[in-house]
């Protein structure tokens, strides 16, 4: 018999060292930026200067720059070749915005460098959005319905590649904060600001881990809900 309850409060188990990492971060990550944003760099560049100057330096002249709305939305986009920064980063010559723009213009760099583990997250974007979305729908419906049972399993693959999804950005997300360190050390800041570098960078770090867990805790229970199933 199915306890619907039961396997809520087995789900929130599964999920909560995610979620408790995911607070944490996310607390180490607003507290890092806050007090960094506060903080002008010396050579009084903003993100987007930074970003610039980094691109220019690596002859990726061709990478656009473009400012977007929103907090924390900064992105690298591998398919049109541009790096957008959000409001509180592009105009913003503070620490916190110099370090979050090397970051995205780390991900330039791999992307030019070729570097794989890139390529393998870019190429597994549209099946783990699938499996983000509809792999739970598709586990209920074969609970509920014993001639859909087979749905279980499709919808546990397709969240694995959601796992996989994860598992990859970790050394996407970690290659590109080196490279904006090793970019911002080469004459942009000088050491007594790289720590602040390093603390924003490796606070948002940790939300990639957090959400690693996340997915990991989801696909344990889901397995489990099969196993009983079964």
């Amino acid at each position: 018999m199915f306890y619907p309850m039961a396997y809520n409060i087995e789900y929130l188990l599964y999920l909560l060292p995610g979620i408790i990492l995911a607070m944490y971060a996310q607390a180490k990550v607003s507290t890092a930026f806050e007090r960094y944003s506060r903080v002008r760099n010396s050579a009084n560049l903003t993100g987007a200067q930074v970003a610039r100057l980094i691109l220019d330096k690596n002859a990726l002249r061709d990478v656009k720059i473009e400012q977007v709305r929103g907090s924390m939305t900064d992105h690298y986009d591998p398919q049109e070749k541009i790096l957008r920064l959000s409001e509180s980063v592009y105009n913003v010559p503070s620490i916190a915005a110099v370090s979050v723009a090397a970051h995205e213009v780390g991900h330039a760099l791999q992307d030019a460098d070729g570097y794989k583990p890139l390529h393998i997250r870019s190429f597994l974007v549209p099946a783990a959005q699938l499996g983000s979305n509809i792999s739970i729908y598709l586990v209920l419906l074969g609970l509920f319905i014993r001639s859909f049972s087979f749905l279980i399993n499709i919808g546990i693959a397709l969240f694995c590649v959601a796992v996989l999804f994860q598992l990859v950005t970790l050394p996407v997300e970690f290659n590109a904060s080196k490279r904006a360190e090793l970019e911002l050390a080469d004459g942009i800041l000088p050491d007594s600001e790289l720590e602040g570098t390093s603390t924003v960078l490796h606070a948002a770090a940790l939300t990639y881990v957090a959400s690693l867990l996340t997915a990991i805790g989801t696909l344990l229970h889901l397995l489990s809900i099969s196993k009983r199933r079964d």
